[in-house]
């Protein structure tokens, strides 16, 4: 089995926009975070210098693994200012394994189990609102699988705001032969009590335009505060600058509506409503 390097930047990944930016000094290592049933979870964990206080970010990282891609976005939200935490989901499925070992064993087993993703995201979050640093307010975010769980963590736990990017079965079920076993949440979105950011593909599958349009019913219909954004040209993990999906205009202008999107939400001065009866 493959050991797993270390993370190490690839600035050849950098969108050219990132050139002008004044971006914020940062420390990253590897820390323990506590997860479902009081397990020790390792976190990749990116934060800027200074004492702050510093809004702080939860990344969820896609089916293909807890990477090097992902730690690059770590690292790219706190160059931002953000305290960025992101938790090895495959870690109980095959610990100290390379990414793509980790998340084969992951699907092997039907894919993470909502009920030990919410007790690890839930200390992720703990975690880094307790940083000295910290401001209290912690948004979520996540790819693929991971859009899947970031909306689910607006469902079931506290989280101040969610980004959704390309979350597959929100709505809708696996079809057969995909080796995962998960059921849609969107019965749950009645415990949503943060705005929500999603950002799809026009030719993805998993989520189709079709089930975007009925997520989006269904938050409109319970009043839910969100913005959903499509991009024509853009399959299935766009934001993946490592991979043949990257489309470099729709993820530069992703990026920038995360961005507008993350800063009033995630001001201390912004108040929080109460999720609504559905």
């Amino acid at each position: 089995m493959a050991s797993r390097r270390q993370p190490r930047l690839n600035t050849s990944t950098v969108p050219e926009i990132e050139e002008t930016a004044m971006l914020e000094p940062l420390l990253a290592e590897t820390v323990t975070t506590w997860g479902h049933a009081g397990d020790p979870i390792p976190a990749y964990l990116a934060r800027p210098v200074g004492t702050g206080p510093f809004p702080g970010i939860v990344i969820l990282h896609h089916m293909p693994g807890w990477d090097e891609g992902t730690w690059e976005i770590a690292r790219r939200f706190a160059a931002h200012g953000y305290i960025a935490a992101c938790p090895n989901l495959h870690h109980r499925d095959a610990p100290d394994a390379a990414p793509d070992d980790a998340a084969a064993a992951a699907r092997a087993n039907g894919g993470v189990p909502d009920d030990r993703f919410l007790g690890d995201c839930a200390g992720a979050l703990r975690y880094v609102r307790a940083m000295p640093s910290s401001s209290g307010r912690v948004a979520t975010i996540g790819y693929c699988s991971g859009g899947r769980q970031s909306f689910l963590a607006a469902c079931e736990l506290d989280p101040d705001a969610a980004v959704v990017c390309y979350g597959a079965f929100i709505v809708g079920t696996p079809p057969p032969g995909m080796p995962i076993s998960v059921t849609p949440v969107i019965d749950l979105a009645t415990g949503i009590s943060c705005p929500i950011l999603g950002l799809f593909g026009q030719e993805d599958s998993h989520p189709s335009p079709e089930q975007v349009a009925e997520i989006d019913a269904a938050l409109t219909r319970l009043g839910k505060r969100h913005e959903f954004h499509t991009y024509s040209g853009a399959g299935h993990a766009f934001f993946a600058s490592d991979r043949p999906s990257y489309r470099p205009d729709s993820a530069t202008d992703g990026w920038r509506r995360i961005w507008e999107f993350l800063e009033p939400a995630l001001d201390p001065a912004t108040t929080r409503l109460p999720a609504a009866a559905g």
